[in-house]
């Protein structure tokens, strides 16, 4: 026999029911309205704009410029702008190797670069513009003063000057400090010679193949030489050493040599 449940008995439970979906809508409205209260007040709020741009990483031009270059502003909405579209335009520069732009908190922006490496500097005028490790040249405001790197003068030939910043390259930073200044020579005999000036006083003569593998020895080589003399470090073949003095000595004598031959009758 079924068992009759009386009408009376199902009311208290219908009404819990119905008052439980009653609530339960109620809170959902009013998640969404304060929700929504809140991302109104956030974008009306100083706390939705860009209040500090932040550059890390710049050593080749200022940080005014990166910052100039980004498109960003004090005070722009802080989703106003795509990360990936300003590390692209960071990245159309010449030096720049690779550009990160990230939203730091509620408030900032930090633009993260990472420039080529200066591997010399090339004369142009009066001037002198940064060569990069990438073969670019660069000219930045101010007056450059070569501390940390050759100038480079005479490479007219870009594949000649490619070379030469290959050799560079796999140079020991120590070794590359050591060079002032680097003249293309080039002989007859060979396209590819170089008259390297030290900034102990010496002069290396070389070749630019070769020239990053016999270099690494220049330290050892000068370390056996006595430090008050200063000459010739010919590297091209071995490595022979001659003073100044005798190379001018040699110099002035057949200088009179040649002297004497045009005043013979």
């Amino acid at each position: 026999m079924e068992k009759v449940i009386d009408i009376e008995d199902r009311i208290p439970t219908l009404k819990e029911r119905r008052r439980r979906r009653t609530n339960k809508k109620f809170s959902i409205l009013l998640f969404l309205f304060v929700t929504t209260l809140i991302v109104v007040l956030y974008f009306q709020s100083s706390y939705s704009r860009i209040q500090t741009i932040r550059v890390t990483g710049a050593t080749l031009v200022s940080n005014e410029q990166y910052i100039k270059q980004s498109t960003l502003n004090l005070g722009d909405s802080m989703w106003s702008f795509r990360e990936n579209q300003i590390t692209k335009l960071i990245e159309e520069n010449d030096w720049v190797a690779s550009a990160k732009v990230n939203r730091k908190w509620l408030t900032g922006v930090e633009i993260n670069v990472k420039e080529y490496k200066k591997i010399g500097y090339e004369e142009k005028g009066n001037n002198l513009l940064i060569i990069l490790k990438n073969g670019k040249n660069i000219e930045v405001e101010g007056q450059v003063v070569p501390m940390d790197g050759p100038i480079f003068s005479g490479f007219k030939d870009e594949k000649i000057r490619m070379r030469l910043i290959k050799e560079l390259k796999n140079l020991n930073t120590e070794v590359l400090m050591t060079i002032s200044q680097i003249n293309y020579t080039p002989t007859e005999n060979d396209a590819y010679s170089i008259q390297v000036f030290m900034n102990d006083g010496n002069e290396v003569q070389a070749i630019i193949p070769s020239f990053s593998s016999k270099m690494k020895f220049y330290p050892s080589i000068v370390s056996q030489l006595d430090p008050d003399v200063k000459g010739i470090i010919d590297l091209e073949v071995g490595s022979f050493f001659q003073p100044y003095k005798e190379v001018y000595k040699k110099v002035v004598k057949e200088e009179a040599t040649e002297v004497e031959e045009e005043q013979a009758p």
